[in-house]
């Protein structure tokens, strides 16, 4: 199945064509420029080098958190901008699982962990036998050193080293003491288009039900709060 998988979950943003585990065409941008003004252009030019049009697509795919809300909102957005009138699936994936796809090669656990600033760190804990994933936590919200002690915790339990992944791995892996922890390759430590794709090739092959795959379904999966709505919140709170 072809498809074409957009992440801009975070600062960076990337595009991937892919037929299967065959990736056709990649696009990848980390510069100050936002997910609005780069997206479009990038699924533009992905198609072009693989010379092929949005109508050879058969299913769209995107990151749909948790992560940076606009970031989240624009790639939900636009595939359902690309979806609209053409009754192909769209596939929606956590972006927890789609950052520890890429670094599923890894045996052991697989802690992707995204900033959410002063909140914590948005994680999940997945494991690995270095090709196939199986969750082992929901996706949550945890501060730091919570995060760094229950990982400790349960590397000792199973006796598995411990790799994070993700744009918090800086505020986590300082914090990590244990012989099991141990450091990521720069090459597995972010999510990519490519592992959105994968991610969502194996949620829509193992879905029961393949019709709630629509343009109407998609949407930003939050576990907090917007910063507006937080900001309310206190305000209210004080009075």
């Amino acid at each position: 199945m072809k498809i074409l998988a957009i992440d801009s979950s975070a600062l960076c943003a990337s595009v991937a064509l892919c037929d299967g585990e065959r990736r056709l065409s990649e696009s990848f941008i980390n510069t100050t420029n936002t997910h609005s003004e780069t997206l479009l252009p990038m699924v533009k030019t992905v198609l072009e080098q693989a010379k092929m049009h949005i109508e050879d697509v058969e299913a769209l795919a995107c990151t749909v958190g948790p992560g940076s809300f606009t970031g989240v909102r624009i790639g939900v957005a636009l595939v359902k901008g690309l979806a609209a009138g053409r009754g192909i699936p769209c596939i929606g994936v956590s972006t927890l699982e789609a950052t520890a796809e890429a670094a599923r090669t890894l045996k052991g656990l697989i802690v992707p962990v995204t900033d959410a600033r002063r909140c914590g760190l948005y994680n999940a804990v997945f494991e690995s036998d270095g090709s196939t994933l199986t969750r082992l936590t929901p996706d949550k919200l945890d501060l730091p050193d919570e995060l760094a002690r229950e990982t400790e915790v349960l590397a000792k339990e199973k006796r598995l080293n411990v790799y994070f992944v993700g744009d918090g791995y800086d505020r986590v892996r300082p914090l990590s003491k244990s012989a099991r922890i141990k450091d990521t390759p720069e090459l597995l430590k972010l999510v990519s288009a490519y592992s959105t794709a994968q991610t969502a090739d194996r949620v829509y092959k193992q879905a029961k039900d393949r019709s709630v795959f629509t343009d109407e379904n998609l949407a930003a999966v939050y576990l907090r709060p917007a910063q507006a709505e937080r900001e309310r919140l206190e305000r209210l709170a004080g009075k």
